[in-house]
């Protein structure tokens, strides 16, 4: 057996795995739905972090790792409250957000006194980059299913606004390898053509059109969505490659044998989420 096709045969393996623990994950209930982001939260930060790391930053991983688990974890009890009296205890929310930022934001930049850095307003603002770019958006995802479903929670909605993301990623690629010839963005990923690019978006537009069929939702709602999640995810695609490529990295991390890590598996919900968030506040006002 060669080496491409163990490599196939790894990734195939790891992703069905991987597929197995999101629908699981996904399907049980509210918390372990909870869980598994926090997961990818946790780990994103961890391979960010090391990735500036390897360009001899010194972030407070640990510091930045807590904040983005604490506004994690804020977002979801306003996530299990929605639709349950969180309209009256709205003020609790936002106090305790403005609270949390209030401690956050000086205890990093006094726990920069202690680094004796060379650097540390980079060391600052690459530690919160790490909440910026994982924990925030991977936070957004609590909400685009209820703000999809009228504020009820249903996995199913979770999993076909998901899905459109996955459809985006399979059908760029298999336009891209059958017909691609005019480079996309050459400097950070060679391989993504434009008409790739049009074929993922295709590809997103369809998953959205059954995605509001299967729930019953609004069409312009879910095809809006579907557009949004569809170019911003390209964005997302190639900021982590431009990430990688800055720290001479081929994959950001290693626990999905095939895969890479979970910024390389998650990299076009980290840009998409908070944009299609925006467009379906806006939508829905």
């Amino acid at each position: 057996m060669g080496e491409k096709s163990r490599n196939l045969i790894t990734r195939t393996l790891s992703g069905a795995v991987l597929l197995c623990a999101v629908l699981l994950a996904v399907l049980w209930n509210k918390y372990s739905f909870g869980a598994l982001l926090l997961l990818i939260v946790i780990g994103g930060q961890r391979e960010f972090y090391r990735l500036a790391r390897a360009r001899e930053i010194r972030p407070q991983t640990l510091a930045g790792m807590v904040g983005g688990v604490v506004l994690f974890v804020l977002n979801f009890m306003l996530f299990l409250r929605w639709g349950d009296g969180f309209a009256v205890n709205h003020t609790a929310a936002v106090v305790a957000c403005t609270l949390y930022i209030m401690v956050l934001v000086p205890m990093i930049f006094i726990g920069e006194l202690f680094a004796r850095s060379q650097s540390p307003m980079v060391n600052i603002a690459v530690t919160f980059a790490g909440i910026l770019y994982v924990a925030l958006p991977i936070s957004t995802l609590l909400f685009i299913p209820l703000m999809l479903d009228g504020g009820e929670w249903r996995p199913l909605v979770f999993l076909m606004y998901l899905f459109i993301t996955w459809a985006n990623d399979v059908f760029a690629y298999l336009v891209g390898m059958s017909v691609g010839r005019h480079r996309m963005c050459e400097r950070i990923s060679p391989k993504k053509s434009w008409e790739g690019f049009f074929g993922g978006v295709a590809g997103a537009l369809a998953m959205g059109a059954l995605g509001a069929y299967v729930t019953d939702g609004s069409y312009g709602l879910w095809l809006g969505a579907a557009a949004i999640a569809s170019v911003a995810g390209v964005l997302g695609d190639l900021v982590e490659s431009m990430f990688k490529r800055s720290s001479e990295v081929k994959d950001s991390g290693n626990i999905l044998p095939g895969h890479g890590g979970v910024l390389d598996r998650f990299d076009a919900l980290l840009i998409s989420s908070p944009m299609v968030f925006v467009y379906l506040a806006i939508a829905l006002l």
